[in-house]
């Protein structure tokens, strides 16, 4: 015969799923899986990742295309005469005031503590 605590247990566990169970169980292991303390890619315990081909073709896809960067800063298109009036030709600096000031007039204006209590000031007798 069952004690009410074995029963109460079978009737817990029941009403989950059998799937739901079973990833709860893992979800426990996990929970007391051991790691490495504090950051795990640094310090003196760490994991170091494995190195696979498919890590070593993205380094050397990245390390070409640092290199064709260097190789147009390097070879520009323009001269350094050609390109010193470009932006002046373009206005820029005037397009660049006008979206300041336009940002200046969405702002609210400054109020100083004087114009915020002057409603205060209904009536001095002193003066």
């Amino acid at each position: 015969m069952m004690t009410d605590v074995e029963s109460y247990e079978n009737n817990r566990i029941s009403h989950f799923p059998h799937a739901l169970r079973n990833k709860m169980r893992l979800s426990v292991v996990n929970f007391f899986k051991k790691s490495v303390n504090g950051h795990i890619f640094r310090g003196k315990y760490r994991l170091v990742k494995r190195v696979t081909p498919r890590s070593t073709q993205t380094l050397i896809r990245e390390y070409e295309q640092t290199e064709a960067n260097m190789k147009l800063l390097l070879h520009p298109y323009l001269s350094k005469e050609q390109s010193s009036g470009h932006a002046k030709e373009l206005g820029k600096k005037e397009q660049l005031v006008a979206k300041w000031r336009a940002e200046q007039l969405k702002m609210k204006p400054h109020v100083t503590i004087a114009e915020r209590l002057a409603h205060l000031q209904v009536k001095n007798v002193w003066d």
